[in-house]
């Protein structure tokens, strides 16, 4: 049975927000990384050169990767959940 396109396009936004979280930090540096001016009263900290276009383009590929991923198990059942099952209850003795 085919998954419902509401039900990918809520996947795939699910997998952009994590996606973004994650990536927001890769590639920042900071005032004393860069050699920057600080302004008085900045926090030690903050980014000089906080890009938010390549944050959007990488979440963006990655949550599409990873939703095509999610899909494709879906459809073809690769991982289940009694593949990760790790605690199955016991049998009924009955």
């Amino acid at each position: 049975m085919p998954m419902e396109w509401t039900s990918i396009v809520a996947i795939y936004t699910l997998f952009w927000v994590v996606c973004a979280f994650i990536l927001l930090p890769v590639g920042i540096r900071t005032a004393d990384e860069t050699g920057a001016e600080k302004v008085p009263g900045q926090a030690d900290s903050a980014p000089t050169n906080f890009q938010p276009r390549k944050v959007v383009i990488r979440a963006t590929v990655l949550a599409a990767l990873l939703c095509g991923l999610y899909v494709a198990n879906y459809a073809q059942g690769w991982v289940t959940v009694e593949d990760i099952n790790f605690f199955p209850l016991p049998e009924d003795p009955a």
